[in-house]
């Protein structure tokens, strides 16, 4: 057996006999888009480490409260989503994920971004929208492939510089924070698609002053207009 759904009306932990399926590839025990189910899982026991094929893991909307260490040996990893759930830490562990491409984390507790996201080379979606983040780690310019950072919805008050040097970005989704300026090579972001159909830029919900809304809302281009004509003066 290669993929597994659990569901329960209240699901509180996890059958033994799971970790025997040692081909595993894809693991679901979330009630997303099941209003009429109520998971309580609060630990993921350890022993998921037994499932070293596993390339999908889908956690959202338990009450979980910690990841274990062994997160980590899930070196096939390649999709984790934990998103509503009661996480106020992640685990070192998890930056040795390194097939990782779509981490979800929306609506936990997490307070900053955390360190070991930064070793996760081939992420390329990383979502924790609806968090209490206030500061993000420079050292987020280590993911090198990411394409799409939603950080809506928390309480950030500043972005690092080195955001700017994430490249690859096609959507970053900012709204709802505490936002009064940019970085001045935000401009830099140009695959960032700022098509109206796509809104991959949103700023929406921040009191922004450098640049104003109306100077982010055109681009890219516009907003090095903008810093460029700073720098003249």
């Amino acid at each position: 057996k290669k993929k597994l759904k659990i569901s329960g009306r209240e699901l509180v932990s996890v059958p033994k006999q799971v970790f025997g399926l040692d081909q595993l590839q894809v693991l679901e025990m979330s009630p997303e888009r099941e209003s009429c189910l109520r998971y309580r899982m609060e630990l993921l026991p350890r022993e998921i480490s037994h499932l070293r094929n596993l390339t999908c893991l889908y956690l959202d909307s338990n009450n979980l409260k910690k990841i274990p260490a062994e997160i980590g040996t899930l070196s096939h990893l390649e999709r984790l989503t934990l998103s509503n759930n009661s996480l106020s830490s992640l685990p070192l562990e998890i930056g040795a994920l390194q097939r990782l491409r779509s981490l979800h984390l929306a609506n936990n507790s997490l307070t900053e971004l955390p360190a070991p996201l930064c070793q996760l080379r081939s992420l390329t979606f990383l979502d924790m929208s609806d968090n209490k983040i206030s500061t993000i780690a420079s050292s987020i310019r280590h993911l090198e492939k990411l394409e799409t950072l939603l950080l809506l919805y928390n309480s950030l008050d500043s972005l690092p510089e080195d955001v700017c040097l994430l490249s690859n970005l096609r959507t970053l989704w900012l709204g709802n924070n505490h936002l009064r300026s940019l970085p001045a090579s935000f401009g830099e972001l140009v695959n960032l698609d700022w098509g109206n159909n796509y809104c991959s830029c949103n700023f929406e919900g921040n009191p922004l002053e450098s640049p104003p809304p109306e100077v982010c809302s055109r681009g890219p281009e516009e907003i090095r207009d903008y810093f460029l004509s700073f720098s003249r003066t």
